[in-house]
Protein backbone atom coordinates (compact mmCIF):
# COMPACT_ATOMS: atom_id res chain seq x y z
CA UNK A 1 0.00 0.00 0.00
CA UNK A 2 0.96 3.49 -0.26
CA UNK A 3 1.20 6.35 2.06
CA UNK A 4 -1.39 6.91 4.45
CA UNK A 5 -2.09 9.69 5.47
CA UNK A 6 -3.73 8.91 8.42
CA UNK A 7 -1.68 6.05 9.76
CA UNK A 8 1.05 8.99 9.11
CA UNK A 9 -1.13 11.93 11.30
CA UNK A 10 -1.92 8.94 13.94
CA UNK A 11 1.55 7.89 14.35
CA UNK A 12 3.54 8.86 17.26
CA UNK A 13 0.13 10.61 18.93
CA UNK A 14 -1.13 9.99 22.22
CA UNK A 15 -5.34 9.81 22.26
CA UNK A 16 -7.53 10.23 24.81
CA UNK A 17 -10.56 7.66 24.03
CA UNK A 18 -13.78 7.65 26.26
CA UNK A 19 -16.68 4.93 26.15
CA UNK A 20 -14.22 2.27 24.97
CA UNK A 21 -16.22 -0.19 27.26
CA UNK A 22 -18.93 0.52 25.00
CA UNK A 23 -20.57 -0.53 21.32
CA UNK A 24 -18.31 1.78 18.96
CA UNK A 25 -15.91 2.84 21.76
CA UNK A 26 -14.27 -0.98 21.58
CA UNK A 27 -14.35 -1.02 17.85
CA UNK A 28 -12.57 2.23 17.57
CA UNK A 29 -10.07 1.11 20.16
CA UNK A 30 -9.32 -2.13 18.11
CA UNK A 31 -9.00 -0.67 15.04
CA UNK A 32 -6.17 2.01 16.18
CA UNK A 33 -4.26 -1.22 17.72
CA UNK A 34 -4.56 -3.09 14.59
CA UNK A 35 -3.56 -0.32 11.89
CA UNK A 36 -1.97 1.89 13.97
CA UNK A 37 -0.06 0.14 16.43
CA UNK A 38 3.22 2.78 16.42
CA UNK A 39 0.84 5.58 18.34
CA UNK A 40 2.34 6.98 21.22
CA UNK A 41 0.06 5.99 23.84
CA UNK A 42 -3.54 4.88 24.22
CA UNK A 43 -5.51 7.21 27.80
CA UNK A 44 -8.58 5.50 28.40
CA UNK A 45 -11.08 7.51 30.55
CA UNK A 46 -12.70 4.84 32.55
CA UNK A 47 -14.15 3.55 35.82
CA UNK A 48 -14.69 0.82 38.06
CA UNK A 49 -18.08 -0.87 38.12
CA UNK A 50 -20.25 -3.04 40.25
CA UNK A 51 -18.18 -5.85 38.40
CA UNK A 52 -14.71 -4.90 38.32
CA UNK A 53 -13.05 -2.96 41.07
CA UNK A 54 -11.02 -0.76 39.06
CA UNK A 55 -10.16 0.74 36.11
CA UNK A 56 -7.38 -1.72 35.46
CA UNK A 57 -9.87 -4.45 35.60
CA UNK A 58 -12.60 -3.28 33.67
CA UNK A 59 -10.48 -3.12 30.91
CA UNK A 60 -9.39 -6.29 30.98
CA UNK A 61 -12.50 -7.67 31.49
CA UNK A 62 -15.08 -5.18 29.81
CA UNK A 63 -12.65 -4.35 26.82
CA UNK A 64 -9.83 -6.57 26.05
CA UNK A 65 -11.94 -9.40 27.14
CA UNK A 66 -14.77 -8.48 24.10
CA UNK A 67 -14.85 -10.92 21.28
CA UNK A 68 -13.87 -7.97 18.98
CA UNK A 69 -10.10 -8.84 20.34
CA UNK A 70 -10.35 -12.45 19.09
CA UNK A 71 -8.94 -11.12 15.47
CA UNK A 72 -5.74 -9.98 17.48
CA UNK A 73 -5.41 -12.62 20.16
CA UNK A 74 -5.72 -15.18 17.04
CA UNK A 75 -2.95 -13.60 14.70
CA UNK A 76 -0.73 -11.20 16.88
CA UNK A 77 -1.08 -12.64 20.65
CA UNK A 78 2.24 -11.21 21.90
CA UNK A 79 2.21 -7.95 20.20
CA UNK A 80 -1.32 -7.60 21.79
CA UNK A 81 0.22 -8.13 25.23
CA UNK A 82 2.93 -5.57 24.30
CA UNK A 83 0.71 -2.97 22.72
CA UNK A 84 -1.90 -3.26 26.50
CA UNK A 85 1.56 -3.52 28.74
CA UNK A 86 3.32 -0.52 26.90
CA UNK A 87 0.48 2.11 25.28
CA UNK A 88 -2.43 1.32 27.43
CA UNK A 89 -3.26 3.95 30.41
CA UNK A 90 -6.34 3.55 32.18
CA UNK A 91 -7.60 6.71 33.86
CA UNK A 92 -9.76 6.40 36.79
CA UNK A 93 -11.88 9.38 35.68
CA UNK A 94 -15.78 10.97 35.63
CA UNK A 95 -16.58 12.84 32.24
CA UNK A 96 -19.60 14.01 34.51
CA UNK A 97 -17.06 16.21 36.67
CA UNK A 98 -14.98 19.05 36.62
CA UNK A 99 -11.68 18.01 36.08
CA UNK A 100 -12.78 14.73 35.22
CA UNK A 101 -13.10 14.16 39.62
CA UNK A 102 -8.70 13.79 38.86
CA UNK A 103 -6.66 15.49 41.32
CA UNK A 104 -5.02 18.70 40.22
CA UNK A 105 -1.70 16.85 39.49
CA UNK A 106 -3.48 13.66 37.95
CA UNK A 107 -5.41 16.04 36.00
CA UNK A 108 -2.11 18.65 34.84
CA UNK A 109 -0.45 15.32 34.43
CA UNK A 110 -3.20 13.86 31.73
CA UNK A 111 -3.56 17.20 30.20
CA UNK A 112 0.39 17.42 29.54
CA UNK A 113 -0.11 13.89 28.10
CA UNK A 114 -2.42 14.06 25.25
CA UNK A 115 -2.96 15.34 21.33
CA UNK A 116 -6.25 14.66 20.21
CA UNK A 117 -9.46 13.78 21.96
CA UNK A 118 -11.71 11.41 21.12
CA UNK A 119 -15.35 11.69 22.76
CA UNK A 120 -17.41 8.15 22.57
CA UNK A 121 -19.47 8.42 25.71
CA UNK A 122 -22.91 8.80 25.98
CA UNK A 123 -26.09 7.71 27.33
CA UNK A 124 -28.06 5.79 25.16
CA UNK A 125 -31.23 4.79 27.71
CA UNK A 126 -33.99 6.72 25.78
CA UNK A 127 -35.71 6.82 28.36
CA UNK A 128 -33.41 8.28 30.79
CA UNK A 129 -34.39 10.53 33.80
CA UNK A 130 -33.77 14.24 32.47
CA UNK A 131 -31.43 14.79 34.84
CA UNK A 132 -29.28 11.98 34.83
CA UNK A 133 -29.33 12.18 30.45
CA UNK A 134 -28.30 16.19 30.40
CA UNK A 135 -25.39 15.69 32.92
CA UNK A 136 -24.04 12.54 30.86
CA UNK A 137 -25.23 14.00 27.29
CA UNK A 138 -24.62 17.31 27.56
CA UNK A 139 -23.73 19.31 30.72
CA UNK A 140 -20.13 17.43 31.05
CA UNK A 141 -19.50 18.70 27.15
CA UNK A 142 -17.98 21.53 29.12
CA UNK A 143 -15.39 19.58 30.84
CA UNK A 144 -14.57 18.46 27.54
CA UNK A 145 -14.46 21.52 25.98
CA UNK A 146 -12.07 22.96 29.04
CA UNK A 147 -9.52 19.67 29.30
CA UNK A 148 -9.40 20.25 25.47
CA UNK A 149 -8.07 24.03 25.80
CA UNK A 150 -5.62 23.31 29.23
CA UNK A 151 -4.08 20.37 26.91
CA UNK A 152 -3.22 22.98 24.81
CA UNK A 153 -5.76 23.58 22.31
CA UNK A 154 -6.18 19.87 21.12
CA UNK A 155 -8.70 18.59 18.40
CA UNK A 156 -11.72 17.08 19.84
CA UNK A 157 -14.23 14.18 17.86
CA UNK A 158 -17.31 14.27 19.60
CA UNK A 159 -19.45 11.16 18.54
CA UNK A 160 -22.83 12.49 18.40
CA UNK A 161 -26.06 11.24 16.00
CA UNK A 162 -27.20 11.76 13.11
CA UNK A 163 -30.95 11.93 14.83
CA UNK A 164 -30.12 15.12 16.44
CA UNK A 165 -32.01 17.05 13.76
CA UNK A 166 -35.20 15.62 15.43
CA UNK A 167 -38.37 15.60 13.55
CA UNK A 168 -37.00 17.99 10.78
CA UNK A 169 -37.91 16.36 7.40
CA UNK A 170 -36.51 16.27 3.60
CA UNK A 171 -32.26 16.07 2.96
CA UNK A 172 -30.69 16.35 6.46
CA UNK A 173 -26.96 17.74 5.52
CA UNK A 174 -23.66 17.78 7.81
CA UNK A 175 -25.13 21.53 9.62
CA UNK A 176 -26.67 22.07 12.62
CA UNK A 177 -30.29 22.30 12.55
CA UNK A 178 -32.73 23.82 14.71
CA UNK A 179 -35.64 22.58 16.84
CA UNK A 180 -38.23 21.59 14.68
CA UNK A 181 -41.22 23.22 16.91
CA UNK A 182 -39.52 25.69 18.87
CA UNK A 183 -37.90 29.15 17.44
CA UNK A 184 -34.16 29.16 18.01
CA UNK A 185 -31.81 30.11 15.27
CA UNK A 186 -28.80 29.07 14.65
CA UNK A 187 -26.45 32.33 15.62
CA UNK A 188 -23.45 33.02 13.35
CA UNK A 189 -20.60 31.22 15.64
CA UNK A 190 -22.96 28.28 13.75
CA UNK A 191 -24.71 27.13 17.18
CA UNK A 192 -27.87 27.40 18.74
CA UNK A 193 -27.67 29.15 22.39
CA UNK A 194 -29.38 27.10 24.80
CA UNK A 195 -28.22 28.33 28.06
CA UNK A 196 -32.21 29.94 28.44
CA UNK A 197 -32.99 26.34 27.80
CA UNK A 198 -31.05 24.75 29.98
CA UNK A 199 -32.12 27.65 32.53
CA UNK A 200 -35.61 26.29 32.15
CA UNK A 201 -35.08 22.58 32.02
CA UNK A 202 -33.98 22.98 35.57
CA UNK A 203 -36.44 25.34 36.98
CA UNK A 204 -38.90 22.13 35.70
CA UNK A 205 -36.91 19.74 37.20
CA UNK A 206 -36.26 21.63 40.64
CA UNK A 207 -40.29 21.84 40.73
CA UNK A 208 -39.93 17.91 40.30
CA UNK A 209 -37.31 16.99 42.83
CA UNK A 210 -39.72 19.42 45.67
CA UNK A 211 -42.61 17.26 44.83
CA UNK A 212 -40.57 13.87 45.41
CA UNK A 213 -38.02 14.83 48.13
CA UNK A 214 -38.56 11.33 49.64
CA UNK A 215 -39.20 8.81 47.33
CA UNK A 216 -36.50 8.01 44.89
CA UNK A 217 -38.64 5.67 42.11
CA UNK A 218 -41.02 8.74 42.05
CA UNK A 219 -38.42 11.25 41.06
CA UNK A 220 -36.95 9.03 38.67
CA UNK A 221 -40.17 8.41 36.85
CA UNK A 222 -41.46 12.09 36.92
CA UNK A 223 -37.90 13.00 35.52
CA UNK A 224 -38.28 10.11 32.81
CA UNK A 225 -41.64 11.74 31.79
CA UNK A 226 -40.14 15.03 31.95
CA UNK A 227 -37.54 14.62 29.79
CA UNK A 228 -39.88 12.70 26.90
CA UNK A 229 -42.41 15.91 27.35
CA UNK A 230 -39.50 18.47 26.75
CA UNK A 231 -38.12 16.43 24.32
CA UNK A 232 -41.58 15.95 22.49
CA UNK A 233 -42.25 20.02 22.96
CA UNK A 234 -39.20 21.09 21.41
CA UNK A 235 -38.89 18.21 18.60
CA UNK A 236 -37.30 15.18 19.14
CA UNK A 237 -38.66 11.84 19.81
CA UNK A 238 -36.51 10.59 22.93
CA UNK A 239 -34.90 12.39 25.74
CA UNK A 240 -31.47 10.99 24.31
CA UNK A 241 -31.17 12.23 21.08
CA UNK A 242 -32.71 15.90 22.44
CA UNK A 243 -29.83 16.11 25.24
CA UNK A 244 -27.21 14.90 22.27
CA UNK A 245 -28.73 18.11 20.26
CA UNK A 246 -27.61 20.14 23.45
CA UNK A 247 -24.23 18.58 23.76
CA UNK A 248 -23.45 19.53 20.37
CA UNK A 249 -24.13 23.13 21.02
CA UNK A 250 -22.77 23.74 24.52
CA UNK A 251 -19.65 22.22 22.13
CA UNK A 252 -19.73 24.33 19.47
CA UNK A 253 -19.89 27.44 21.61
CA UNK A 254 -17.56 26.53 24.21
CA UNK A 255 -15.18 25.53 20.90
CA UNK A 256 -15.13 28.78 18.64
CA UNK A 257 -12.11 29.13 16.88
CA UNK A 258 -10.61 25.30 18.59
CA UNK A 259 -10.48 22.44 16.61
CA UNK A 260 -13.72 20.15 16.86
CA UNK A 261 -14.75 17.53 14.59
CA UNK A 262 -18.39 16.30 15.45
CA UNK A 263 -19.06 12.78 13.57
CA UNK A 264 -22.90 11.85 13.76
CA UNK A 265 -23.63 7.81 12.73
CA UNK A 266 -26.93 6.86 12.00
CA UNK A 267 -28.56 3.63 13.49
CA UNK A 268 -24.93 1.67 13.76
CA UNK A 269 -25.25 -1.85 13.33
CA UNK A 270 -22.77 -5.04 12.93
CA UNK A 271 -19.61 -4.84 11.60
CA UNK A 272 -19.43 -5.10 7.56
CA UNK A 273 -16.34 -6.71 7.37
CA UNK A 274 -13.78 -6.00 10.22
CA UNK A 275 -12.22 -7.13 12.28
CA UNK A 276 -15.24 -9.89 11.86
CA UNK A 277 -18.44 -9.50 9.54
CA UNK A 278 -21.24 -9.23 11.58
CA UNK A 279 -19.61 -8.97 15.15
CA UNK A 280 -22.16 -6.72 17.28
CA UNK A 281 -22.55 -6.32 20.93
CA UNK A 282 -25.81 -6.97 22.20
CA UNK A 283 -28.86 -5.90 20.34
CA UNK A 284 -29.27 -2.70 19.02
CA UNK A 285 -31.84 -0.26 17.93
CA UNK A 286 -33.67 -1.72 14.84
CA UNK A 287 -32.82 -5.23 16.03
CA UNK A 288 -35.50 -4.91 18.56
CA UNK A 289 -37.81 -4.95 16.12
CA UNK A 290 -36.68 -7.98 14.34
CA UNK A 291 -36.22 -10.15 18.01
CA UNK A 292 -39.76 -9.23 18.49
CA UNK A 293 -41.23 -10.81 15.11
CA UNK A 294 -38.51 -13.84 15.35
CA UNK A 295 -40.29 -14.92 18.22
CA UNK A 296 -43.70 -13.99 17.65
CA UNK A 297 -44.16 -10.58 19.70
CA UNK A 298 -45.82 -8.57 16.83
CA UNK A 299 -47.01 -8.58 13.41
CA UNK A 300 -48.22 -5.00 13.31
CA UNK A 301 -45.63 -1.91 13.94
CA UNK A 302 -46.00 1.83 12.77
CA UNK A 303 -43.83 1.72 9.45
CA UNK A 304 -43.26 4.39 6.53
CA UNK A 305 -42.91 1.65 3.43
CA UNK A 306 -41.46 4.59 1.20
CA UNK A 307 -39.11 6.28 3.87
CA UNK A 308 -35.89 5.53 4.03
CA UNK A 309 -34.09 3.65 7.56
CA UNK A 310 -30.62 4.31 7.51
CA UNK A 311 -28.67 2.00 8.95
CA UNK A 312 -24.27 2.23 8.98
CA UNK A 313 -22.09 -1.12 10.20
CA UNK A 314 -20.34 -0.04 13.12
CA UNK A 315 -16.60 -0.30 11.10
CA UNK A 316 -17.55 2.01 8.62
CA UNK A 317 -17.99 4.44 12.00
CA UNK A 318 -15.37 3.49 13.72
CA UNK A 319 -13.02 4.23 10.01
CA UNK A 320 -15.07 7.95 9.94
CA UNK A 321 -14.23 8.52 13.54
CA UNK A 322 -10.15 8.26 12.28
CA UNK A 323 -10.06 10.10 9.59
CA UNK A 324 -11.96 12.89 11.26
CA UNK A 325 -9.03 12.56 13.68
CA UNK A 326 -5.90 12.87 11.31
CA UNK A 327 -7.74 15.60 9.83
CA UNK A 328 -8.12 17.42 12.57
CA UNK A 329 -4.32 16.95 13.22
CA UNK A 330 -3.39 17.77 10.14
CA UNK A 331 -6.01 20.97 9.27
CA UNK A 332 -6.52 22.36 13.13
CA UNK A 333 -8.52 25.44 13.99
CA UNK A 334 -11.46 24.15 12.31
CA UNK A 335 -15.29 23.24 13.39
CA UNK A 336 -16.37 20.28 11.25
CA UNK A 337 -19.85 17.90 11.31
CA UNK A 338 -19.30 14.53 9.57
CA UNK A 339 -22.67 11.85 9.12
CA UNK A 340 -21.56 8.21 8.57
CA UNK A 341 -25.03 7.15 7.19
CA UNK A 342 -26.59 5.64 4.04
CA UNK A 343 -29.53 6.87 2.98
CA UNK A 344 -27.95 9.28 0.51
CA UNK A 345 -25.27 6.83 -0.82
CA UNK A 346 -26.80 3.88 -0.71
CA UNK A 347 -30.43 4.22 0.36
CA UNK A 348 -32.30 1.09 2.36
CA UNK A 349 -36.18 1.47 1.74
CA UNK A 350 -38.00 0.32 4.94
CA UNK A 351 -39.92 -2.01 2.92
CA UNK A 352 -36.98 -3.52 1.30
CA UNK A 353 -35.39 -3.93 4.98
CA UNK A 354 -38.80 -5.09 6.87
CA UNK A 355 -38.87 -7.63 3.81
CA UNK A 356 -35.25 -8.89 3.01
CA UNK A 357 -34.26 -8.82 7.07
CA UNK A 358 -37.55 -10.84 8.16
CA UNK A 359 -37.65 -13.10 5.42
CA UNK A 360 -34.65 -14.57 6.18
CA UNK A 361 -35.38 -15.21 9.87
CA UNK A 362 -38.89 -16.88 8.43
CA UNK A 363 -36.85 -19.03 5.90
CA UNK A 364 -33.84 -19.70 7.82
CA UNK A 365 -35.29 -19.80 11.26
CA UNK A 366 -33.07 -23.38 12.18
CA UNK A 367 -29.74 -21.39 11.77
CA UNK A 368 -30.07 -18.90 14.63
CA UNK A 369 -31.24 -21.17 17.30
CA UNK A 370 -30.32 -17.76 20.02
CA UNK A 371 -33.05 -15.36 17.82
CA UNK A 372 -35.83 -17.58 17.88
CA UNK A 373 -36.59 -21.73 18.18
CA UNK A 374 -39.43 -22.04 15.83
CA UNK A 375 -40.05 -20.27 12.65
CA UNK A 376 -42.36 -17.43 12.58
CA UNK A 377 -45.71 -17.49 11.87
CA UNK A 378 -46.75 -14.23 11.33
CA UNK A 379 -46.10 -11.62 8.49
CA UNK A 380 -44.97 -8.76 9.78
CA UNK A 381 -47.26 -5.87 8.18
CA UNK A 382 -46.35 -1.93 8.41
CA UNK A 383 -49.03 0.01 9.37
CA UNK A 384 -49.90 3.84 9.38
CA UNK A 385 -48.21 5.46 12.43
CA UNK A 386 -51.76 7.71 13.58
CA UNK A 387 -54.38 4.80 12.76
CA UNK A 388 -51.79 2.30 15.05
CA UNK A 389 -51.11 4.54 17.89
CA UNK A 390 -54.65 5.34 17.73
CA UNK A 391 -55.88 1.67 18.31
CA UNK A 392 -52.82 0.90 20.86
CA UNK A 393 -54.30 4.19 22.68
CA UNK A 394 -57.95 2.48 23.01
CA UNK A 395 -57.01 -0.63 23.69
CA UNK A 396 -54.84 0.67 26.58
CA UNK A 397 -57.95 2.55 28.23
CA UNK A 398 -59.92 -0.17 27.86
CA UNK A 399 -57.57 -2.77 29.23
CA UNK A 400 -56.77 -0.25 32.61
CA UNK A 401 -60.74 0.29 33.07
CA UNK A 402 -60.75 -3.64 33.17
CA UNK A 403 -57.71 -3.27 35.80
CA UNK A 404 -59.61 -0.94 38.22
CA UNK A 405 -63.03 -3.15 37.67
CA UNK A 406 -61.12 -6.05 39.28
CA UNK A 407 -59.32 -3.43 42.00
CA UNK A 408 -55.62 -4.07 40.10
CA UNK A 409 -53.19 -1.51 42.00
CA UNK A 410 -50.59 -0.40 39.23
CA UNK A 411 -48.16 -2.92 40.77
CA UNK A 412 -50.54 -5.43 39.47
CA UNK A 413 -50.67 -4.54 35.76
CA UNK A 414 -52.50 -7.42 33.92
CA UNK A 415 -50.21 -9.39 31.41
CA UNK A 416 -52.12 -7.57 28.70
CA UNK A 417 -51.83 -4.29 30.00
CA UNK A 418 -48.22 -4.40 30.13
CA UNK A 419 -47.81 -5.70 26.71
CA UNK A 420 -50.15 -2.70 25.31
CA UNK A 421 -47.72 -0.38 27.56
CA UNK A 422 -44.71 -1.63 26.10
CA UNK A 423 -46.03 -1.28 22.10
CA UNK A 424 -46.62 1.89 22.97
CA UNK A 425 -43.14 3.19 24.69
CA UNK A 426 -41.30 1.01 21.47
CA UNK A 427 -43.81 2.99 19.16
CA UNK A 428 -42.63 6.48 20.78
CA UNK A 429 -39.23 4.96 20.23
CA UNK A 430 -38.86 3.08 16.81
CA UNK A 431 -41.70 5.99 14.84
CA UNK A 432 -38.74 7.83 14.08
CA UNK A 433 -36.87 5.27 12.82
CA UNK A 434 -39.41 3.02 10.92
CA UNK A 435 -41.27 6.37 9.40
CA UNK A 436 -39.07 8.47 8.09
CA UNK A 437 -39.74 11.75 6.37
CA UNK A 438 -35.74 12.51 5.96
CA UNK A 439 -32.75 11.54 4.47
CA UNK A 440 -28.85 11.52 5.52
CA UNK A 441 -26.51 13.23 3.66
CA UNK A 442 -23.04 12.71 3.59
CA UNK A 443 -21.39 14.64 1.05
CA UNK A 444 -18.74 16.26 3.22
CA UNK A 445 -17.33 13.20 4.31
CA UNK A 446 -17.15 11.65 1.62
CA UNK A 447 -15.05 14.78 0.44
CA UNK A 448 -12.63 13.67 3.32
CA UNK A 449 -12.65 10.15 2.08
CA UNK A 450 -11.58 11.53 -1.19
CA UNK A 451 -9.44 13.89 -0.02
CA UNK A 452 -7.12 11.45 2.12
CA UNK A 453 -6.64 8.96 -1.28
CA UNK A 454 -7.18 5.66 -2.51
CA UNK A 455 -5.13 4.06 -0.06
CA UNK A 456 -7.07 5.66 3.22
CA UNK A 457 -10.18 4.74 1.02
CA UNK A 458 -9.45 0.85 1.64
CA UNK A 459 -7.59 0.83 4.83
CA UNK A 460 -10.50 3.07 6.61
CA UNK A 461 -13.40 2.89 4.25
CA UNK A 462 -16.06 5.35 4.89
CA UNK A 463 -18.66 4.64 1.98
CA UNK A 464 -21.95 2.76 2.86
CA UNK A 465 -22.20 2.61 -1.23
CA UNK A 466 -19.72 -0.49 -0.51
CA UNK A 467 -22.83 -2.90 1.46
CA UNK A 468 -24.72 -4.88 -0.95
CA UNK A 469 -27.65 -4.97 1.40
CA UNK A 470 -29.20 -8.42 0.56
CA UNK A 471 -25.70 -9.71 1.44
CA UNK A 472 -25.55 -7.61 4.68
CA UNK A 473 -28.36 -9.01 6.05
CA UNK A 474 -28.94 -12.32 5.09
CA UNK A 475 -25.42 -13.52 5.23
CA UNK A 476 -23.88 -10.94 7.86
CA UNK A 477 -25.71 -9.29 10.18
CA UNK A 478 -28.05 -11.74 11.14
CA UNK A 479 -25.83 -14.56 11.61
CA UNK A 480 -23.85 -12.23 13.68
CA UNK A 481 -26.72 -11.16 15.89
CA UNK A 482 -27.48 -14.20 16.58
CA UNK A 483 -23.65 -15.77 17.47
CA UNK A 484 -22.48 -12.22 19.21
CA UNK A 485 -25.70 -10.30 19.84
CA UNK A 486 -27.73 -12.50 21.91
CA UNK A 487 -27.41 -14.64 25.04
CA UNK A 488 -28.35 -18.24 25.10
CA UNK A 489 -31.98 -18.84 25.82
CA UNK A 490 -31.87 -21.55 27.89
CA UNK A 491 -30.34 -19.69 30.74
CA UNK A 492 -33.10 -17.34 32.01
CA UNK A 493 -31.86 -13.66 33.14
CA UNK A 494 -31.93 -13.43 37.10
CA UNK A 495 -34.71 -11.13 36.92
CA UNK A 496 -38.67 -11.15 37.05
CA UNK A 497 -38.31 -10.41 33.08
CA UNK A 498 -38.38 -13.44 30.76
CA UNK A 499 -35.22 -13.53 28.07
CA UNK A 500 -37.32 -12.16 25.40
CA UNK A 501 -38.62 -9.37 27.49
CA UNK A 502 -34.79 -8.47 28.83
CA UNK A 503 -33.42 -8.42 25.71
CA UNK A 504 -36.01 -6.82 23.55
CA UNK A 505 -36.22 -3.94 26.81
CA UNK A 506 -32.17 -3.43 26.41
CA UNK A 507 -32.25 -2.38 22.93
CA UNK A 508 -35.36 0.02 23.37
CA UNK A 509 -33.53 1.81 26.16
CA UNK A 510 -35.69 0.09 28.92
CA UNK A 511 -33.39 -2.20 31.17
CA UNK A 512 -30.06 -0.83 29.95
CA UNK A 513 -27.73 1.88 28.56
CA UNK A 514 -24.30 2.28 27.94
CA UNK A 515 -21.26 4.73 29.16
Amino acid sequence: MRHSSVKHALSGKRILITGTTGFLGKVILEKIMREVPDVAGIYLLIRGNKAYPNEAARFRGDVLGSSIFEHLREHDPFGLHAFCRDKIHCIAGEITQPRFGLTEREYEILAGSVDVFIHSAASVNFHEPLDQALLVNALCLAHIADFAVDAGDIPVIQISTCYVNGQNNGLIREAVYSPARVEMPVEPGGYVEVQALLAALESEMAVVLSCCRDDEKARSQALTELGLKEANRYGWGDTYTFTKWIGEQILLRKMQGKTLTIVRPSVVESCLKEPKPGWIESVKVTDAILLAYARDKVSYFPARKAGVVDIIPVDLVANAVLLSAAEALMEPCRQRIYQACSGSRNPLGVDRYIKTICGEVKQNWHKYPKLTQKQPKRTFVPVNKTVFVAAVTLAKWGLTLIDRLMLRGTDHRSPALKLVESTLRLTSIYATYTSPYYVFNNDRLMDLAERMGATDRALFPVDAALIDWDVYFREIHVRGLNHYGLEDRSVQPASELTADEAEIGAASGETASGV
